[in-house]
């Protein structure tokens, strides 16, 4: 019964877990085998991510979101490719952006940054960070080193000349002008989100604020393997996969 227990250390992990909306936001979906020796974490549930499981023998994908239902069909594929495959599948979504061990603060902690306030409130999560680096770097440097996290090229605009000592941080999809303004409210120098629309970048403009856009897929991955090492730690015999996903939100030239 590894599975049950593994499910059952996860959620006492988490100071949240009381919340009315944390079994809308992460558990087990599918049930394959209850024997895991072998898990795989990435940030996506999609039909390649189930499809790298296999291809590493894998027991038990832990993601960040599962399979979303606006891409339709695609939660009904999956679910049916796991049981083929007897693989299990868990999901922690909002619960791991809030937790001082998720995305936000796995990211922060990367970055060199020291976290200030947690903000972004949705449903009783706090889905962002406010974080300051201990002396100031150019607009620059943090670009560029937050490209060599992602491994992927970020997006930026530059729309005040300052050095940077504030961040405002939304892993994932932060890309409302509304996640923008709490950093703005907050006098920060950046903001740092996964997503971003014309608007993003508009108001970021019109509020002096400068803005780093990497992917939603590889600005949350952090927080993902954060929870499976945890697992990791307390079952010494588990094998800890990071499964690949390709960057498909990467900006990529023209044909």
């Amino acid at each position: 019964m590894r599975l049950r227990e593994i499910e059952q250390y996860i959620l006492d992990l988490f100071i949240t877990k009381d919340n009315e909306h944390f079994y809308e936001e992460s558990g087990i979906t599918v049930r394959g085998t209850e024997n895991i020796k072998r898990i795989g974490y990435c940030t996506n549930l999609t039909l390649d991510t189930i499809e790298e499981s296999r291809k590493n023998n894998i027991n038990l994908m832990i993601t960040h979101h599962d399979a979303w239902e606006f891409i339709y069909g695609l939660k009904e594929a999956c679910k049916e490719k796991l049981l083929e495959y007897n693989i299990s599948h868990y999901f922690n979504h909002l619960p791991l952006d809030d937790c001082d061990f998720g995305t936000n603060n796995s990211l922060i902690k990367k970055l060199g940054l020291e976290t200030i306030e947690r903000t972004h409130e949705e449903d009783g999560f706090f889905c962002g960070r406010i974080a300051e680096f201990k002396e100031e770097i150019t607009f620059e440097e943090l670009a560029k080193k937050l490209e060599n996290i992602l491994e992927e090229p970020v997006q930026s605009w530059k729309f005040k000349d300052e050095r940077i000592k504030r961040i405002g941080l939304v892993c994932g999809g932060g890309g409302f002008t509304t996640d923008v303004r709490e950093a703005v409210r907050r006098n920060c120098d950046v903001y740092i989100t996964g997503e971003k629309v014309l608007y993003t970048i508009e108001y970021a403009k019109f509020a002096g604020i400068n803005l780093i856009v990497g992917s939603h897929t590889f600005t949350e991955v952090f927080g993902v393997e954060s929870l499976a090492m945890k697992i990791k730690d307390k079952y010494k015999d588990i094998e800890i996969v990071r499964l690949k996903e390709e960057h498909l939100e990467a900006v990529r030239n023209s044909i």
